[in-house]
């Protein structure tokens, strides 16, 4: 298992880095299926993978289950199969 990224330029090179595959990802995508549709549709979508994650870490850890933390989208997978009601 990987340590927590502790570095605080790392961290922002890194959220730097994934800020720029959004962008340069999304730009290609309108640049080759331009409409505003796409647009809307793109937006709605980034915003909804957004909100999921949130809720992922932030929702579950500090009002569902304070138990549970947080280390990847794997971590929540699991912890969804483990609290199926």
């Amino acid at each position: 298992m990987s340590r927590d990224l502790q570095n605080h330029t790392a961290i922002v090179i890194k959220g730097g880095l994934f800020l720029f595959i959004s962008l340069f990802a999304s730009t290609l995508l309108l640049i080759e299926h331009w409409s505003w549709r796409t647009v809307l549709l793109l937006t709605l979508a980034l915003w909804g993978f957004c909100r999921f994650y949130f809720f992922a870490f932030y929702v579950i850890e500090r009002w569902v289950d304070p138990t549970y933390k947080f280390s990847g989208l794997t971590s929540f997978l699991t912890w969804c199969l483990k609290n199926r009601k």
